[in-house]
C-alpha cells in the first residue's frame, strides 16, 4: 500500500521546517561531570532503589485491629495526603523543573526522582490495599480531592511549578517550593507512623515510611543545590526579591499547617507535637536552600525521635537502602566519591536531618 503523495509531501515539509527552527538536539555525555554533584547523586539513587513490594506491610494487621477508630482515621487521612502530593510531585513538580534546569545530567537525575515519586505514591496504596476494605480507600481518595487544606498546597507549589519557563527567578522559585514540600510539607504525613514506630506499633509500614523520607531528603538536599547555584545567577536586586517571596511563601505554608494538623490531629491530642515537628523541619528545607533557620527552640517529639531510630533502620546518604534492608552485590560508595563543593552548612543540615 503506497502512501497518498500529498500528505507524503506535506509531512515531510512539516519536519524539514521542524529542523530549521530547532537548535541541534545533543546526547547527554555522561562522561562530563559539569556540576561535580549530580553524578553522585545518581549512584546513590541508584544504590538505594527500592520497590513497595519488597516490604511486608501485612505484618501490620494485628496492630492495625488494635488501634481505635480516630487513630485508624488519622493514619488513613495522613497516607491519603501523601498519596496526593507524592502523585502531584511525579506529574508536576519534577517534570517541569527537569524541562527547565538546561543540564542533561541533571535532567537524568530529576527523571529518577520523578519515578521515585510515584513508587512512594504506589506505597501508600499498598499500604491501604493491605489494610483496608475498598471503600474505605475510595473515600479517602474523595475526602484528599475535597479537603481545602491540602489542596491548598498543592495549589500553592502549583503556582511556581507553572512558572519554570519564564525566568531563572521563577525557575529558582519553583525549586524553593519544591524543597518545601520534600523537606517539609511531606512530615505532617508522616508524623504519625513515626509517632507509632516509636511506640513498637506499625513497624512494618514504619519501615516502608523511613525509605520514603530518606529518598524525599535526598530529594531535598539535591533541588536545593540546584537552588543555590541557580541563586548565584541571580541579580542582587532579584536576589533580594526571592529572598523576601521564599519566606512569604513559608510562612502562608506553615499557617495551612498548623490548621491542617488542628484539623486532622486535634481528635488524638496531638496537633501541638505536629506542628512543632513541621517547623523543625521547615528549618531544614531553609538550610538546604542555604539560609538561615527561622524557627528557634523547636524539638522532636521524643517518641517519633524513636521512631526514627530503631537498631536496624539507617539515615545516611552514605548506606545502602536502611532498614535492614540491603541490596546484595552494590558497590560501596568510596569517601573520594563525594569530593565535590558543598556548602558546609548543606552537609551540616543534611547531617542533623539524617541523625534525627
Amino acid at each position: 500500500m503506497k502512501s497518498n503523495k500529498d500528505l507524503l509531501k506535506k509531512l515531510s515539509d512539516s519536519i524539514n521546517k521542524r529542523l530549521q527552527v530547532s537548535l541541534p538536539w545533543e546526547a547527554a555525555n555522561w562522561n562530563e561531570d559539569k556540576d561535580g554533584f549530580s553524578q553522585v547523586f545518581w549512584k546513590q539513587f541508584i544504590k538505594q532503589f527500592w520497590v513497595d513490594t519488597e516490604v511486608g506491610i501485612s505484618k501490620d494487621n494485628k496492630h492495625w485491629a488494635l488501634m481505635s477508630k480516630d487513630e485508624q482515621t488519622v493514619f488513613k487521612q495522613n497516607f491519603a495526603g501523601l498519596t496526593l502530593f507524592d502523585t502531584f510531585q511525579s506529574e508536576e513538580g519534577m517534570p517541569q523543573i527537569k524541562k527547565a534546569v538546561p543540564n542533561k545530567i541533571q535532567k537524568a537525575v530529576l527523571g529518577f526522582m520523578e519515578m521515585m515519586e510515584s513508587i512512594h505514591a504506589k506505597s501508600y496504596s499498598t499500604i491501604f490495599t493491605t489494610l483496608m476494605e475498598k471503600f474505605e480507600i475510595d473515600e479517602l481518595f474523595l475526602w484528599a480531592k475535597e479537603n481545602n487544606y491540602l489542596q491548598y498546597k498543592v495549589a500553592a507549589i502549583d503556582h511556581y511549578y507553572s512558572r519554570t519557563q519564564i525566568s531563572k527567578k521563577d525557575l529558582y522559585l519553583s525549586m524553593v517550593a519544591s524543597v518545601y514540600l520534600e523537606s517539609f510539607l511531606f512530615y505532617s504525613g508522616f508524623f504519625f507512623p513515626l509517632y507509632l514506630a516509636g511506640q513498637g506499633r506499625m513497624m512494618a509500614t514504619a519501615d516502608m515510611i523511613n525509605l520514603i523520607i530518606r529518598d524525599e531528603a535526598i530529594h531535598g538536599v539535591y533541588v536545593g543545590l540546584l537552588a543555590q547555584n541557580l541563586y548565584k545567577e541571580l541579580t542582587v536586586e532579584e536576589q533580594q526579591e526571592v529572598d523576601e517571596e521564599a519566606i512569604a511563601l513559608l510562612e502562608l505554608l506553615i499557617d495551612n499547617e498548623i490548621r491542617y494538623s488542628h484539623e486532622v490531629y486535634g481528635k488524638i491530642n496531638l496537633a501541638s507535637e505536629v506542628i512543632e515537628f513541621v517547623k523543625y523541619n521547615a528549618n531544614k528545607a531553609l538550610m538546604n536552600l542555604g539560609k538561615e533557620a527561622l524557627y528557634e527552640n523547636v524539638s522532636i517529639n521524643p517518641i517519633v525521635e524513636a521512631g526514627l531510630d530503631t537498631e536496624t533502620k539507617t539515615h545516611d546518604f552514605f548506606s545502602v537502602k536502611g532498614n535492614g534492608y540491603i541490596k546484595a552485590n552494590i558497590e560501596e560508595l568510596q569517601d573520594e566519591d563525594f569530593n565535590f563543593e558543598v556548602p558546609a552548612h548543606i552537609l551540616e543540615a543534611y547531617e542533623k536531618a539524617m541523625a534525627s
